[in-house]
């Protein structure tokens, strides 16, 4: 089963990643949980957010401690103490402009996913650049399937503008790697 936590603030998008993610894991062909974990619910308070993927039905709903990634939407929330959640082939991605503050850590990856979702809706909404970036670093969800979620969690005209910065984000890291 992969497992994913998602760490963001109140109004950055963190659940409906998930939910997109967790769509775009049953248009691949796969069983998947997305939920929320918040208290109340207001903007810029962290939240947490999680997916399990597997190929066959989940069964188990409970919070997710071992990760196979960690997407941190704004990196004020991540701590080196997160590291050890990981499992042991786990991935932290994190959002930053400063990227060389993260270059000790080999299993940290890093986006400006700000910049990206700047560029294309002038906002910093960083939540379909990150799943871009997940899609790209990882084999468990294609972009394909992300970009035909997107439709069903978003507006029609907010679709087609994340469904750019989906891709701008995937094709970042191959061109990194």
């Amino acid at each position: 089963m992969i497992e994913i936590r998602w760490h963001g603030r109140g109004g950055q998008g963190a659940f409906t990643a998930a939910k997109i993610l967790g769509a775009a894991s049953l248009i691949d062909n796969k069983f998947s949980l997305a939920f929320p974990s918040f208290g109340p619910e207001r903007r810029g308070a962290p939240i947490q957010a999680f997916n399990k993927i597997d190929g066959k039905a989940i069964i188990d709903r409970s919070e997710i401690k071992a990760c196979d990634y960690l997407i941190f939407l704004d990196e004020s929330l991540f701590s080196t103490d997160y590291l050890k959640d990981l499992k042991d082939d786990g991935i932290a991605l994190i959002n930053t402009a400063t990227p060389e503050k993260f270059s000790a850590f080999s299993q940290i990856q890093t986006i400006d996913a700000n910049q990206i979702a700047l560029k294309i809706i002038r906002k910093p909404i960083s939540n379909t650049a990150m799943l871009g970036a997940l899609a790209s670093i990882s084999d468990d969800v294609s972009l394909s399937s992300l970009q035909q979620a997107s439709d069903l969690y978003l507006s029609a005209a907010s679709a087609a503008k994340n469904q750019l910065i989906l891709k701008e984000s995937f094709e970042y890291f191959k061109e990194v790697r």
